[in-house]
């Protein structure tokens, strides 16, 4: 009997984490943005829907996607393993920026009235502990391209 209450608790707790990571991602903004000279692409993901700029000029139109809920799951996990206070102090892996061997990569996130902003990294290598999170977004705007 104990078993058996043993498995559905942790059942239930499991349930709960995941509904709570979909959540805080459900209620949160992220802002990814890869700028050069000559090239320049910001995604902005919120509420399982990406909004993708790729000219920084007034007049340029977004481009809006919605997220498949494969997508938005595995979204959802990799953001509920992310420590929102760690994001400021994220080490870049690659310093290609410095010689124009890579654009410019800033990542952000919004979550309950909280930011929380990376120092610069280069656009396709960004730090590990948000490396799922941010390839994903990058993707999503990659396949709508194609």
């Amino acid at each position: 009997m104990k078993t058996i209450t043993m498995i559905l608790l942790t059942i239930f707790l499991g349930k709960s984490c995941t509904n709570e990571a979909q959540n805080d991602l459900t209620n949160t903004t992220i802002q990814y943005t890869a700028n050069t000279r000559g090239f320049y692409q910001k995604i902005v993901v919120i509420n399982q829907k990406a909004t993708i700029f790729n000219d920084r000029s007034e007049g340029a139109l977004p481009v809006e996607v919605k997220i498949s809920d494969a997508d938005w799951k595995e979204m959802v996990s990799a953001f509920a393993k992310i420590n929102l206070e760690d994001i400021p102090k994220l080490k870049d892996p690659t310093q290609k920026r410095f010689y124009d061997g890579a654009a410019i990569a800033n990542f952000k996130i919004r979550y309950q009235d909280n930011n929380y902003e990376t120092t610069d990294f280069d656009h396709g290598f960004p730090p590990k502990e948000i490396e799922k999170l941010v390839n994903k977004i990058v993707a999503l705007a990659k396949e709508k391209e194609e």
